[in-house]
């Protein structure tokens, strides 16, 4: 298996939402192992995301879990997930669902730098960026 790079984001007790959110939007194969079926839960902890992996049918990697107790949670800090590429639609079609009930901090258009850029945080506080270049060929 060669090595990947891939966000990794931690929720707090949204994380089986936040990740069937995902896979709504970008489709694939969503794999969720909670804290109950690997004996280290009990009560409420049981039913929460220890670990969560999502991949889609374009190779994207997204991963998850739910902050244990105990453990600091600090929404969007330090994490910016960047979908880049030239497929305009599909690109759009996730900012659009994406930016949806969140909050624009660069609306998507044409960049000094000659590509369509735009920033956002989703309705889980995840910062978002989508970069679409232009096609090379």
């Amino acid at each position: 298996m060669p090595s990947l790079l891939n966000p990794y984001i931690s929720f707090d007790g949204d994380a089986r939402q936040a990740m069937e959110h995902y896979q709504s939007i970008f489709g694939g194969d969503l794999r969720i192992n909670t804290f109950g079926e690997s004996g280290t839960g009990e009560g409420d902890l049981a039913d929460k995301v220890m670990h969560a992996m999502l991949k889609t049918p374009n190779g994207f990697a997204l991963m998850g879990a739910d902050s244990p107790p105990g453990m600091p949670y600090h929404p969007g800090d330090n994490i910016a997930v960047s979908l880049s590429g030239d497929d305009g639609a599909e690109l759009r079609g996730y900012w659009e669902k994406l930016s949806a009930d969140g909050a624009v901090s660069v609306p998507l258009e044409k960049q000094m730098w000659g590509d369509e850029f735009g920033a956002c945080k989703d309705k889980f506080g995840i910062s978002w960026m989508v970069n679409i270049g232009q096609p090379q060929g």
